[in-house]
């Protein structure tokens, strides 16, 4: 029997293999997967079955299970502590991960350490009348206790845009709500959240300005900061371009995102896990908001830290599971800069042309420091691609690196080009946006 350490992956997919065999020491891992995406992120989901169905396959394993770990969102951010609890492998506590998921309950927990936080309230989805908190004020996003991606998440600028989006909220609230309620029974709540539960919806004053991401771990009760990434939206709309890094943000805001990240996480309560936290930072007020807290890095990350700093983020979680020095490198890759581009469609469409596996080789080839993930099938609606924000379609996720933002630029819009991506049936109008 090899010596390797045997690591399983919650939902271990084909996009992430290239940069979990690029951590160091990979020669000393197997990765094992647990469980498929399809498994954990399509219709409901029912937490039970899945921990069930994922004992049977770490029971039949024939070997020592040295770590479980995931880089996913509800479920499998709460499967890696429950599991690790029944095998003994490394993770935080179930509670601290509840903490961070559960919308409402995350600001409560960041309301006592700190002021960054725009204003928010609970909204009763029960009622025939339905009305924003008092003291949240229009423009607010409403969104559920626990998505997945945006999904169920709107911008609303008065009350009849309101109502809208709670009924839409009202429709779709069970999908994960109710599954996140076997969660919640299994923790000893604290009296502010005595009967809230999983299918509550929250309205949160909308942010303005340029999106940051934060992404550290805690290991040994330190937290520590390792990235912080800024997020461009497209030209007016919520949907992500792309994720630049490191931050093109000033040292002393950098700083101060720090200094709120470290005082959070300490808050939660998180041990041997990673975390990525989403801000605003409005440099007109000088002032810094958190969006989310996220109980796992970024796997959209992996590429970039790869490129800027020699190692992908996958290594920090590694690591931690394996009671390891979690630490990364600084700028040790072959690039100053680097991005994650969302290539997306603003219309609905059947994917007509579709580049083949020898297409993506090709380009990534003839553009040096470029990955690309096509998202559709050939004939595949888009409407029926999973995951996909409120207002847009994901076409295919381009990873770039370079030594400016010139040249990520123009690496993208070659990619872009090559791809040749071929709809039918796509609303007029909605083609124009795709190359912004």
């Amino acid at each position: 029997m090899s010596d390797r350490k045997n690591i399983f992956v919650l939902g271990l997919d084909e996009a992430n293999l290239p940069t979990l065999r690029a951590v160091p020491d990979v020669e000393d891992y197997a990765f094992h997967p647990l469980l498929t995406i399809e498994e954990l992120q399509h219709g409901e989901v029912s937490v039970a079955d899945l921990f069930e169905k994922a004992q049977k396959v770490l029971d039949g394993f024939d070997g020592s299970i040295d770590a479980i770990v995931g880089y996913w969102d509800f479920p499998v951010s709460t499967l890696v502590p429950m599991l690790g609890e029944r095998y003994g492998t490394r993770s935080t506590g179930l509670e601290s991960v509840v903490k961070c998921e559960h919308k409402y309950w995350s600001r409560l927990e960041q309301q006592k350490v700190a002021d960054e936080h725009p204003r928010f309230g609970r909204v009763d989805l029960e009622t025939d009348d339905p009305r924003p908190p008092e003291g949240v004020n229009f423009p607010m996003w409403l969104k559920p206790a626990l998505s997945y991606s945006s999904e169920l998440a709107f911008g609303v600028k008065d009350q009849q845009e309101f109502r809208e989006a709670v009924d839409e909220i009202r429709k779709g609230v069970a999908r994960v709500g109710r599954p996140f309620e076997y969660i919640l029974d299994r923790l000893d709540l604290p009296e502010e959240m005595a009967g809230v539960g999983g299918q509550v919806c929250l309205a949160e004053e909308a942010l303005s300005g340029i999106q940051v991401a934060v992404e550290g771990y805690v290991h040994n009760g330190e937290v520590t900061v390792y990235g912080v990434l800024d997020s461009i939206n497209y030209p007016d709309s919520s949907s992500f371009l792309r994720h630049q890094y490191p931050s093109a943000l000033p040292e002393p805001v950098v700083r101060r995102l720090h200094d709120v990240s470290e005082r959070v996480m300490r808050q939660i309560g998180m041990e041997a896990a990673t975390f990525s936290i989403e801000y605003f930072y409005d440099p007109q007020a000088d002032a810094i908001n958190l969006l989310e807290i996220n109980p796992r890095h970024s796997q959209s990350h992996a590429e970039l830290f790869e490129y800027v700093d020699g190692v992908p983020n996958h290594h920090c979680m590694i690591s931690l599971a394996l009671g390891k020095d979690p630490a990364l490198p600084h700028r040790a890759g072959p690039y100053k800069v680097a991005a994650k581009w969302y290539y997306r469609w603003f219309a609905d469409g059947a994917a007509r042309q579709v580049p083949t596996p020898e297409d993506i080789e090709r380009i990534e080839r003839e553009i040096p420091g470029v990955r690309v993930d096509v998202v559709p099938e050939e004939g595949q609606r888009l409407s029926d691609t999973p995951q996909q924000d409120s207002y847009s379609y994901e076409l295919a996720h381009i990873f770039t690196g370079g030594d400016s933002e010139e040249e990520l630029r123009e690496k993208y819009d070659r990619c872009v080009a090559a791809l040749n991506l071929v709809f039918d049936e796509t609303t007029p109008g909605g083609r124009d946006q795709k190359n912004v």
